[in-house]
């Protein structure tokens, strides 16, 4: 073989301590508990979040303008739109809105 040729490592012509070892943990292998406490990080994420969205941020307002936009969103739809529509609020899909149906 050339040297330019690699050897496969689990070549018969290999030696045997340089053959590939089998796959797997070995026989006397024991797990080893391993963790990562993540909450100061988790904080820090939050604080940069908090600092990004700025002092002027309302939370509840950004709700009431969700809500108004889902309404939007639903409003006139096609008999076959509120037919969809109520077929994913039975399957969990959509939240129930305005008495169970689309809004007009």
């Amino acid at each position: 073989m050339s040297p330019h040729t690699p050897r496969l490592p689990d070549d018969p012509d290999e030696p045997v301590e340089r053959r590939r070892p089998e796959a797997g943990p070995p026989a006397d292998a024991t797990p080893v508990d391993f963790t990562v406490d993540l909450t100061s990080h988790e904080m820090l994420r939050r604080a940069h979040v908090l600092d990004a969205l700025g002092p002027d941020w309302d939370p509840l307002a950004a709700l009431r303008g969700e809500d108004a936009a889902n309404d939007l969103l639903f409003s006139g739809l096609s008999e076959e739109q509120e037919r969809l529509y109520d077929d994913l609020v039975s399957a969990g899909v959509l939240p129930r809105r305005g008495g169970g149906r689309a809004a007009p």
